[in-house]
């Protein structure tokens, strides 16, 4: 008499097979931190130069942070967030709320809420935004070995203006961690700045990589329970000419 086995089931996340991907999950596995050049991202993720372009108009439409300890002037941002299951790819906004660290995490700014200005109505649906949202949180997905498949992602674009009178801060409180899962600095652009150097360390202090994000598209991967990172100052190359960097902060928590 045979018995009928139901078969297998699948299993409920599988590791990404792209190499780009593979290349960041044993990174951020291994030592903790990765650089992801803009050709490899925009490979992943499905997306060119004009992609990058349009991406890129919605740093135009940022508003003043005015919650800088340092009395700065110079950052400018909006807040949102989304909830990403990695399995089915579904990426969900959240209601906009207060952003809050505790002052252990971040000592300047940090202790209380701030109220910033949600994300635009076409930055969240931007299509590159989503699909880098997606992949990334399959990457995150695979380093935990399937362990975690939902993901709290929050967003953080910023720019940081530089002039003759105020260098900008893109790290004002250091070298530091988030308080998060991983962490993710996407350069959006690059205008007559120079400085703004991105350095990953272990928490011993051991140095890890140093980098300057300068294409659009550039991304650096960092595993934030085990690593700190910091950004060096900018200024103005030309100090007549506006000054900026913009980037993309992405923070993604294990639900």
């Amino acid at each position: 008499m045979t018995t009928a086995t139901a078969p297998l089931a699948a299993p409920a996340f599988a590791v990404p097979a792209h190499p780009v991907a593979l290349d960041a999950v044993r990174a951020l596995a291994g030592p903790g931190g990765h650089l992801m050049p803009s050709a490899a991202l925009s490979a992943l993720a499905g997306v060119d130069a004009d992609d990058w372009t349009r991406f890129a108009a919605h740093w135009d439409e940022l508003t003043l942070d005015t919650y800088m300890a340092d009395g700065g002037t110079y950052r400018y941002r909006r807040y949102g967030q989304f909830e990403l299951d990695a399995v089915t790819g579904e990426l969900t906004r959240l209601p906009h709320a207060p952003y809050r660290q505790e002052s252990d995490v971040n000592p300047l700014n940090g202790g209380i809420e701030r109220v910033f200005d949600p994300l635009t109505e076409s930055f969240a649906g931007d299509p590159l935004l989503r699909s880098v949202l997606t992949e990334l949180g399959r990457v995150f997905s695979a380093v935990e070995e399937g362990a975690t498949t939902t993901w709290n992602v929050k967003l953080h674009p910023y720019r940081i203006n530089a002039s003759a009178d105020q260098q900008g801060q893109p790290a004002p409180e250091g070298r530091h961690r988030d308080g998060v899962t991983f962490i993710t600095s996407l350069m959006i652009g690059r205008t007559n700045v120079t400085g703004g150097e991105s350095g990953v360390y272990t928490d011993a202090g051991e140095h890890l990589l140093t980098t300057t994000l300068s294409e659009p598209g550039d991304l650096l991967l960092g595993d934030d329970r085990r690593t700190l990172h910091s950004v060096t100052p900018v200024q103005p190359a030309d100090p007549a000419l506006a000054a900026h960097r913009d980037v993309l902060v992405i923070a993604y928590t294990a639900r």
